[in-house]
């Protein structure tokens, strides 16, 4: 029996032996980062981005140093984004490769201070609300920060931040395993040790952009033809807590196929908030000093400078700073200009030189400036057999801005989705006449966007036949009447319905986006009238 005990023991002892505690070694801060953002893949054709909750993504890479003993150790990479998708982590430089990866789960805060120091002393420093001056004194943390907090002090037990007075903590050491910035740790092996260079690449949650254009309108005055500038934006938000400075800044337009939701893989670490409970007020010895209970106790006075190696904290809670985009009116540094990459079927905005994408903030960075783009105004107005929508009233014709997408009306580049606002020069300065959504425009592509309604070009359609549309085989009269009260003539565009519904006859035989169209000329203060006729596409 004795020897099948030894046999036992001798294989536990050899396994035990070579088991050790692994180092942990702090990778440097990064010396070289790349962020690349990615637009909302949900948001739509010409949606807007949510700045109170942005769901696009971004690729970031970070370049740090390590310096690994002999063996096993623990690297830790601090300050990551909060967003991090810890599953698509992936490090590259080491000699051992990765053992195992994990993502810290409670971040530096109030209450994990409290609960971290929990039976161990701290000072708290209160006003004295007859002298007004501050007294220190130690006390004993008594209770976890999920249901208020208890002190023990010399005068017994009492809840902290109840008197009404303004009280603070000061902890004089921090506890184990709590971080100020999200920490991403490998495990990793090195047989022989030594000082490397490693990549830490991953995705994170939080991130979105949108692009944003200011046209000025000018020229053409005296004829619909108009010639524009266009200034346009890359407006690129960081939703995390964490600022990447000195950063390579990328955004990638285009819709990427994600079926993964990076939201729920990113699980943000916790910075849990201090919850305080006041009852009963003050201590159990000397009871409590605001004898009126229905008066709430005033805002605390601001953070006094804390004891060099101290930790202090304080009730005031740091509020979510507002987004605020830079005033797009500005002039330009063109060696700033992002570049436009092709990316397979997407299109990559590279901006040339370094800048610093701040946490919870909004980076601008121009990305076109053109001069000199040609269009022309169209009035668009619809005219189909089935809903002659105006009976024998005229109604307002839609203005529209019309330009192609190449460089003989002076673009030629890809139009990423976002907002667009037209300026028109006055007395006074530029205003604005007129803001719309833009969706995604490929070179080439005919680019046409809404202004509003006009009051100077009017329309009018009627059906002239008085007997039922859908009468089997006969053919309805239609009738636009168009007016202009510009000093010059004008172009109107009128939709007569898709032709899978309707044939047509006694007009022009054009398509544009499913619809049957024809573009008439209406001269200046004058009138024009458009006459065809129509039936059921599926009769006889």
């Amino acid at each position: 029996m004795k020897r099948f005990s030894s046999l036992l023991i001798l294989p536990f002892l050899a396994w035990s032996g070579t088991s050790q505690a692994r180092d942990v070694v702090e990778a440097s801060a990064p010396t070289d980062l790349a962020v690349t953002v990615y637009r909302d893949p949900y948001r739509g054709q010409g949606g807007q981005m949510n700045a109170n909750f942005p769901r696009g993504f971004a690729m970031i890479s970070e370049t740090r140093t390590v310096t690994l003993p002999a063996g096993e150790s623990t690297i830790r990479f601090s300050g990551v984004s909060e967003g991090m998708v810890a599953v698509s982590a992936i490090v590259t430089g080491l000699p051992g490769g990765t053992i195992e990866k994990n993502r810290n789960a409670d971040l530096l805060s109030p209450a994990a201070l409290v609960d971290g120091t929990l039976g161990n002393r701290v000072t708290i420093t209160r006003t004295n609300p007859g002298t007004g001056e501050e007294v220190s004194e130690d006390a004993i943390v008594r209770t976890r920060a999920d249901g208020g907090l208890v002190l023990q002090t010399g005068d017994g037990f009492e809840a902290v931040r109840c008197s009404g007075l303004p009280e603070r903590l000061t902890f004089d050491f921090l506890p184990e395993g709590l971080s100020p910035q999200p920490v991403f740790t490998i495990d990793t092996r090195d047989e022989s040790g030594g000082t490397y260079e490693v990549t830490l690449t991953y995705l994170s949650w939080g991130f979105d952009w949108q692009a944003d254009y200011v046209a000025t309108l000018g020229g053409g005055e005296g004829s619909d033809e108009v010639e524009l500038g266009l200034l346009s934006w890359l407006t690129i938000l960081n939703d995390n807590g964490q600022s990447f400075e000195n950063a390579e800044l990328m955004a990638v337009a285009g819709t990427l196929n994600m079926v993964s939701n990076l939201q729920q893989l990113a699980q943000p670490p916790r910075a849990r908030a201090l919850q305080l409970t006041c009852y009963p007020l003050g201590s159990s010895l000397t009871g409590s000093p605001i004898p009126n209970y229905d008066v709430l106790p005033p805002p605390p006075a601001p953070m006094a400078m804390a004891a060099e190696g101290a930790i202090v904290v304080t009730g005031q809670r740091i509020e979510r700073r507002d987004f605020e985009a830079n005033s797009p009116m500005v002039t330009i540094d063109e060696d700033m200009l992002a570049q436009e990459e092709q990316l397979g079927d997407l299109k990559l905005y590279r901006i040339p030189q370094a800048v610093d994408v701040r946490a919870q903030g909004l980076k601008q960075v121009a990305f076109l400036l053109k001069d000199e783009v040609e269009g022309r105004y169209v009035y668009r107005d619809y005219c189909e057999a089935s809903n002659p929508r105006h009976g024998t009233a005229f109604s307002n014709t839609q203005i529209i801005y019309a330009t192609v997408n190449d460089e003989d009306h002076g673009l030629g580049v890809a139009l990423p989705s976002g907002a667009i606002a037209f300026f028109e020069p006055s007395s006074v300065g530029d205003l604005l006449v007129g803001e719309e959504n833009l969706r995604d425009y490929a070179d080439g592509q005919d680019v046409e966007i809404d202004l509003g309604f006009s009051d100077q070009v009017m329309a009018r359609c009627e059906r002239v036949t008085t007997f039922n549309i859908n009468e089997k085989g006969r053919w309805s009269r239609m009738r636009s009447t168009l007016t202009n009260a510009n000093p010059h003539p004008v172009t109107v565009r009128l939709l007569l319905g898709s032709p899978g519904n309707w044939d047509f006859q006694d007009i022009g035989d054009e398509l544009k986006d499913g619809q049957r169209v024809v573009e008439v000329s209406v001269p200046a203060n004058g009138e024009r009238e458009v006459e065809w006729r129509v039936r059921p596409a599926l009769a006889d």
